[in-house]
C-alpha cells in the first residue's frame, strides 16, 4: 500500500487530504529566508540589540486512554518525540480514532508499553537525521515477534522532504527503510513537523539554538484525514 499523506486539549488545531503528502513544505525560498532571520538575529546579538530567549519548558510525555477501560480489542497508539511535536501528533491521531468509537492508548515508547492487550497498534517517531529515534527502533526489534501478528501502521513527523515532488516523496519514504525490514506496515503516515528552539538545539549550539523561530507546518486536517483513512484497517476480520 503506498504511503498517505490533533491532541485532545493540549494541542490547539492549526488547520488537506488524506491523498496528499503535505499541504505545506518548506520551499528553498522559505528556507533561504530562515537562514536569513536567523543570521540576522545573530548579528542583533553581537549588537547587543537582541536578548536570548530562555529554554522551552521540557517536553510533556503524556499518555491518554480513549473508550471504557475494560473494553476489549484495544488499540496501542506508541510515540517517540524528541521536541514535543510527535507526542501532539500521537495525541490527536488518538482523539481521533477514539471519536469513531475506537477503546484505545496513547502511550509514549520510553514507558516501554506491554502488547499483550492490544489488537492493533500504531507506532510513530519524530525523524532526526533521515532515521527514526533510536528509542522507536528499538521498540520496534523488542516486540517483533508480536507485532508480525497483528494490524501495524507507522507514522512519521519530520521537516525536510516535505514537498510534492518525487525526489522528496522517495527521501521521506526511506525514512522507514530500516523499520520495514523488520515489519510489514498496513499503512504509512508522514506528516510535516514543527521546528523551534528545542529542536534546534539538537543540531546547533545553544547560544545559536535560541535564535531560532518557531515554524509549525503540521496540518491537523490531514493528520485527522489520515487516522480516519487507517481506521478500518485496525480492525481485525
Amino acid at each position: 500500500m503506498s504511503p498517505k499523506f490533533v491532541s485532545p486539549k493540549l494541542v490547539s488545531p492549526n488547520p488537506v487530504s488524506p491523498n496528499s503528502v503535505v499541504p505545506q513544505s518548506i520551499s528553498r525560498r522559505r528556507f533561504l529566508k530562515i537562514g536569513c532571520l536567523t543570521g540576522a538575529a545573530v548579528g542583533l546579538t553581537i549588537c547587543g540589540a537582541t536578548t536570548l530567549a530562555p529554554d522551552p519548558p521540557p517536553v510533556q510525555l503524556s499518555s491518554f486512554a480513549y473508550g471504557e477501560a475494560t473494553m476489549n480489542n484495544r488499540v496501542l497508539i506508541a510515540y517517540a518525540t524528541n521536541a514535543g511535536s510527535t507526542a501532539e501528533v500521537a495525541a490527536t491521531i488518538g482523539e481521533t480514532l477514539g471519536a469513531r468509537g475506537l477503546a484505545l492508548d496513547v502511550k509514549p515508547i520510553q514507558d516501554r508499553p506491554q502488547l499483550d492487550d492490544y489488537q492493533a497498534v500504531l507506532i510513530g517517531s519524530a525523524i532526526h537525521r533521515g532515521h527514526w529515534l533510536p528509542e522507536a527502533i528499538d521498540f520496534v526489534k523488542a516486540n517483533q515477534a508480536a507485532l508480525n501478528h497483528m494490524p501495524v501502521a507507522l507514522f512519521c513527523v519530520h521537516i525536510q522532504n516535505t514537498g510534492s515532488d518525487e525526489t522528496s516523496r522517495q527521501r521521506r519514504v526511506a525514512y522507514l527503510n530500516e523499520v520495514r525490514l523488520l515489519l510489514q506496515p498496513i499503512d504509512e503516515g508522514f506528516f510535516a513537523g514543527r521546528f523551534n528552539r528545542r529542536g534546534a538545539m539538537l543540531l546547533l549550539p545553544g547560544w545559536l539554538a535560541r535564535l531560532v523561530p518557531n515554524i509549525d507546518l503540521r496540518n491537523w486536517e490531514t493528520i485527522r484525514a489520515w487516522a480516519t483513512s487507517v481506521s478500518p484497517l485496525l480492525q481485525l476480520a
